[in-house]
């Protein structure tokens, strides 16, 4: 079977097993999930064996402290991966909410209900918890799903699609509603994105090369996961022990995801206090620090920013700085080198807060707080497909509801149009 047909057949059973998936009412599908959660539970050496194999490929192939560290999957993150499964649970389940009823003055009543995109791919690269994230997701929501990670985490990925699919079976899961495409044939995703008439909706999470080939290659519908350009605005009215607090965890706490801060703009007349101060405290904690000119003049030591680091994602424990003379200068760089993904302004001054939070164009802005909150765990809407940069469907945590779409219930009794 070439690889063609192949996806055309996963894209056929996707389209059967969403049919099945529209008829389960939240009960069964809450026994499913926990079914779940049980089959990662009591698989956690399979799964752990898996990703080893995949850790020594990736150190093989010299991949980054980073990358790595997005790969690995620890006992704690097997249990986050399983108390997300859970926490799906207790969430409303958003299919069949009336979002809106009225009556029309012939009498016909309308509502607008939530109903299930349908079948989803999703394309990602390194990060295993998203095969278990976007399956359990896209299946609360009632959605089917295929799923495409990347080569470095292909053996992971194997052995958490199969035994959700296969844990979920014994509580009544349909038949193909999760499936993972198992070749590392980039070939594959362009064979995804366009299966036009099976999947609906095509979600990537990656770089930039991949978000461009899928956009491009792409006949179904696309919301992208860019990446995460995510900014830091200390203003000159900021609190320098609570802005340091907030760099450092923006920074350091998980370099390798995409609402890590990667950019912070200084507003100028607080910059000679305020950098030098910033340099000491993420010296221990190996930051590779990146200046513009004007930061070189206070501090010659960082290296010399260049004009590609504006539009970089690094994820790794690297940091450019620069230097702003005024909000509206910080908020315009924001926008222009920005991914509109996630930005916080450092500010004391209600002001200044406010003119950021409405003028920054990203899907979510930030007063003293750090990006890491960008999270659908975070948010409180429980696990997440990924963040959204798009503006139209999904914006920001693409968690539940966002997994849905509505469709008009209109009912009559006999009215025709004149």
């Amino acid at each position: 079977m070439t690889l063609h047909e192949t996806l055309m057949e996963m894209g056929d059973r996707a389209v059967a097993a969403e049919r099945q998936l529209a008829t389960l009412g939240t009960r069964r599908k809450n026994l499913i999930l926990e079914a779940m959660a049980e089959a990662l539970e009591a698989n956690r050496d399979r799964i752990k064996e898996a990703n080893s194999r995949d850790m020594a490929a990736g150190r093989a192939a010299a991949l980054t402290d980073a990358m790595l560290d997005r790969l690995l999957l620890t006992d704690k993150r097997i249990d986050s991966m399983i108390n997300g499964v859970r926490a799906l649970i207790g969430l409303k389940d958003p299919v069949g909410q009336k979002i809106s009823r009225w009556i029309r003055p012939n009498g016909l009543v309308i509502q607008k209900i939530r109903v299930p995109i349908g079948v989803i791919g999703i394309i990602y690269e390194s990060r295993p918890n998203v095969t278990v994230d976007a399956a359990a997701l896209c299946f609360k929501a009632s959605n089917a799903v295929i799923l495409r990670g990347g080569k470095e985490a292909l053996e992971s990925n194997l052995a958490l699609a199969d035994i959700l699919q296969s844990g979920g079976l014994r509580k009544g899961l349909p038949p193909h509603s999760i499936q993972f495409i198992a070749t590392t044939d980039h070939e594959a995703v362009r064979e995804l994105v366009q299966l036009e008439g099976r999947v609906d909706l095509v979600i990537p999470r990656g770089g930039e090369a991949l978000i461009r080939a899928v956009t491009e290659q792409a006949r179904v519908p696309v919301i992208k996961h860019y990446k995460g350009i995510c900014h830091a605005y200390v203003d000159e009215s900021a609190d320098p022990a609570k802005a340091l607090d907030i760099i450092e965890n923006g920074k350091c706490s998980r370099p390798g995801v995409c609402n890590a801060l990667e950019k912070v703009l200084i507003h100028q007349k607080i910059a000679p206090e305020f950098l030098p101060r910033l340099i000491e405290r993420l010296a221990g904690r190996r930051v590779e620090l990146r200046g513009d000119e004007a930061a070189r003049v206070l501090a010659p030591e960082l290296a010399p920013a260049q004009p590609a680091d504006w539009d970089q994602e690094y994820l790794d424990l690297t940091l450019t700085v620069g230097l702003v003379p005024s909000l509206d200068a910080a908020i315009a760089h924001i926008n222009r080198h920005g991914s509109h993904h996630s930005d916080t302004i450092l500010a004391e001054s209600k002001k200044a807060q406010d003119v950021f939070l409405a003028q920054v164009d990203s899907a979510c802005v930030y007063a003293n707080a750090s990006t890491r909150f960008t999270d659908g765990g975070e948010f409180g809407m429980g696990a997440e497909i990924g963040i959204s940069t798009d503006k139209l469907h999904a914006r920001g945590p693409m968690a539940l509801e966002e997994l849905t779409t509505y469709k008009y219930i209109i009912q009559g009794n006999g009215q025709i149009r004149p």
